[in-house]
């Protein structure tokens, strides 16, 4: 009231010394008291139509509201938090729990009120990502509290996830840059070393440590380098697009399985320092999908808490060439140089908007991963080129049917694979044939060299069971044909072939992963074609849904968790205890099947530990153990295949095994013996003893036999439908059959008598 009656005096005094005087000085005066007695007027009026809702005695009505208006992030805390005295635990930007913090106040938190921030709501904030991801905890409180839930909280999309941030500032020369990349043709694997030589230069003057190349491809476990993050590390990922499936496929995948498991951290990528994608395409020709697989990678790298330290490069491998790669590696050496706070921005596409209103925790989320159904091999692809180059005929979009040495080999009565010894399978009347190229595991010793595609589960285009039947006897007899101009091929066994009497379903991938597996089995049946079914023991579901196969095999190739982890490179996590539930299931559920257990030994990783061999049998319980020495079959570098000569065991080693495997099984009182063998590819059979009928081994299959039970709808057992091992194909005997003539390659040198030994034991 004071400041009124003092403002109104002034204005007196100023019309008073302009009567008196006149002038400038005086107008001026007045003016600025007429302004300020219009503002406290304006003031008092807003107070007087604005009365407080509570007395001072009553305790306030707080509301569930977001402490810096949503600018926060996902974590926010109420204003009852902060009446408390507890500190706001919203981040700034794009994490969802940490501190707000301003770069340079020396560490001073600012209040924000939502009114300010209302006011600000394009501002830039600086934002500190190091503790962007941190889970708020208070050690305040002595009594136990669940961490605070705001699954409940529905906030607005667009009010709450920040358009962008800043970075503190960070030496980023300092980081241990690696460069990850994808390749099928080579153009990944030249890109990503065009950007490690680029950023090469920076070392070691500016760079602390030389960049790091990983071929993606190759990494045995993902998780090692995206749940499990090396230590202030930056990725530089270079990835081409694919129309067909490629390896990079299921890194995608994974990375989408890891931003989706509850088991792990949401957001493991918190500690990577930061990331940048480089992709590589063809803008020309397939412009609608330009680069749309690294734009994938670009977003689920940041769904899992990376942050972008440089612009997505796009770079067209017909327009742009590479010139355009050292262009955008040398700008990302230039950025890496710069200390000052790095803008991170979120595209309006990234936002969750579809929703008016959604959950906190689904903030931030990428778009959904490009759900087109892909065909596992595609005509125009890598894929197809590589099989077909190795003798595939590839049937529809994910099948394949080839003749292996052994069906050549027979129809010139040269002899038969280890499968005529052991079980009655004339190799010139088998066709090996898979329903599916894919598989759930990288083996070592696998001779496909990674040409092949690999996945956990299925997800590609379905053909159907009739037609891969069809065209894979169509392929099979067309291959068979072109053996007619052969020397030495037999006539009667070259018009037996073109009557298929059993199918190997092995050659390569998984073929219980195809969803029609049963159907195309019993078509095989209709047809009179035996079926000898082979798994990886990964697949325990589809094991203990399969109907009747004339054989069924499990791959056991280690008897720990860590040797077959070594020796498989399986792509489930999981897969000690899938391969402990396959064992189970084949000695309950499938007991009736005649089954197999088949161990390829390999020496220096799996042939030491025969006591935990035991232990697999005993869980198991199969009808046979199949054992075999493994195969050399080249070089297998580009599968990461570090298997030499050396690795490959001796005939005398293998039997040494098996008698070692056998005596440990009778000692248990499990009763097994060593029945049948064929010593040219290294393979001794074991078989339970319930094969073993007065005095002689029944470990063939009298396929007639089998063909009549299965057509009785009477059910049966692995015992119903057996045959008599022949005199030739004991143990001890060679197994080679006495209506073929043995053939032996002209040695060079007869000093050279133990390298054409070794070549004969592993054909």
């Amino acid at each position: 009231m004071l400041k009124l009656i003092l403002e109104y005096l002034l204005y007196i005094l100023s019309i008073s010394l302009y009567l008196i005087h006149g002038g400038r000085v005086t107008i001026a005066l007045a003016v600025i008291v007429g302004f300020n007695v219009y503002e406290y007027e304006k003031y008092q009026s807003k107070k007087n139509s604005n009365p407080p809702l509570v007395s001072k005695e009553e305790k306030p009505i707080t509301k569930k509201k977001t402490c810096c208006g949503g600018k926060g992030g996902a974590s926010c805390c109420s204003k009852n938090n902060k009446s408390n005295g507890k500190k706001c635990a919203c981040s700034g930007g794009g994490g969802n729990y940490g501190k707000s913090k301003t770069v340079g106040s020396q560490g001073d938190e600012k209040k924000t009120t939502s009114s300010n921030v209302a006011n600000n709501s394009n501002s830039v904030e600086e934002i500190d990502f190091t503790n962007a991801f941190k889970k708020v905890s208070s050690k305040k409180n002595t009594t136990k509290k669940s961490p605070a839930s705001l699954k409940n909280v529905k906030v607005s999309a667009k009010k709450n996830i920040p358009k962008s941030g800043l970075t503190v500032s960070n030496n980023l020369l300092d980081s241990q840059i690696y460069i990850l990349y994808s390749t099928l043709q080579g153009a990944g694997e030249r890109a990503a070393n065009t950007v490690k030589e680029r950023l090469g230069f920076l070392y070691p003057n500016d760079l602390k440590k030389e960049p790091i190349i990983v071929h993606l491809d190759e990494v045995n476990d993902l998780e090692d380098y995206f749940v499990n993050v090396p230590k202030n590390s930056i990725y530089i990922m270079v990835v081409p697009s694919y129309d067909t499936d490629s390896p990079l496929d299921y890194s995608l995948e994974t990375l989408d399985e890891i931003s989706n498991d509850f088991r792990i951290d949401k957001y493991p990528l918190q500690k990577l320092v930061g990331f940048s994608v480089l992709g590589l395409g063809d803008s020309e020709s397939w412009p609608e999908k330009f680069c749309y697989q690294a734009k994938q990678l670009d977003q689920l790298l940041s769904t899992i808490g990376g942050r972008r330290i440089f612009p997505m490069g796009q770079i067209c491998m017909k327009r742009d060439k590479w010139g355009a790669v050292e262009e955008w590696a040398d700008l990302l050496g230039e950025t890496l140089k710069d200390n000052e706070p790095i803008l991170y921005e979120y595209d309006e596409d990234e936002q969750e908007t579809s929703e008016p209103v959604v959950d906190l925790e689904d903030i931030g989320k990428s778009e959904e991963l490009d759900t087109t159904t892909k065909k596992m091999v595609s005509e125009n692809s890598p894929t197809y080129k590589n099989l077909t180059k190795q003798g595939y005929t590839v049937i529809g979009s994910h099948s394949g049917v080839k003749i292996c040495r052994w069906t050549k080999n027979d129809l010139r009565g040269r002899g038969s694979c280890y499968k005529h010894s052991l079980f009655n399978i004339v190799s010139s009347r088998c066709m090996e044939l898979t329903p599916s190229l894919a598989c759930s595991s990288k083996c070592v010793f696998c001779w496909r060299h990674g040409t092949n595609p690999v996945s956990k589960n299925w997800r590609w285009e379905i053909d159907e069971p009739e037609y891969i039947l069809e065209e894979g006897l169509k392929g099979h007899y067309s291959k068979i044909k072109q053996m007619r101009g052969v020397p030495g091929v037999r006539a009667d066994r070259f018009q037996k072939a073109f009557q298929v009497r059993h199918c190997a379903l092995s050659l390569v991938g998984e073929p219980i992963m195809y969803p029609h597996i049963n159907k195309f089995v019993e078509l095989l049946h209709e047809k009179d074609i035996s079926s000898f079914l082979v798994c990886n023991a990964q697949h325990p579901s589809q094991l203990k849904a399969m109907r009747k196969v004339t054989q069924l095999y499990l791959s056991v190739d280690a008897p720990t968790k860590s040797e077959l982890k070594k020796v498989d490179r399986p792509l489930y996590k999981d897969f000690w205890e899938r391969m402990m539930e396959c064992l189970d299931i084949i000695r309950t559920t499938q007991s009736h099947q005649r089954t197999v257990l088949r161990l390829t030994l390999v020496k220096g990783f799996n042939m030491a530990d025969v006591s935990s061999y035991a232990d697999i049998v005993e869980k198991g319980l199969p009808c046979f153990i199949e054992v075999k020495g493994a195969t050399f079959c080249g070089s297998s570098d580009g599968n990461g295949n570090p298997l030499t000569m050396q690795n490959i065991p001796y005939y005398e080693e293998c039997v040494k095994f098996v008698e070692s495997l056998t005596e440990e099984l009778n000692r248990r009182g499990l009763e097994y013996g060593v029945a049948a063998e064929h010593a040219h590819s290294n393979c001794i059979l074991i078989a339970s003893r319930k094969f073993y009928i007065d005095g002689e081994w029944y470990t063939h299959i009298d396929f007639d036999k089998f063909f009549e039970l299965l057509r009785s709808d009477v059910p049966f057992t692995n015992v119903d439908y057996i045959a008599k091992t022949p005199e030739w194909a004991l143990f001890g005997s060679g197994g080679f059959a006495p209506d073929n003539v043995r053939f032996y390659r002209k040695k060079k040198d007869r000093n050279d008598d133990t390298k054409e030994q070794k070549q004969e034991n592993v054909a």
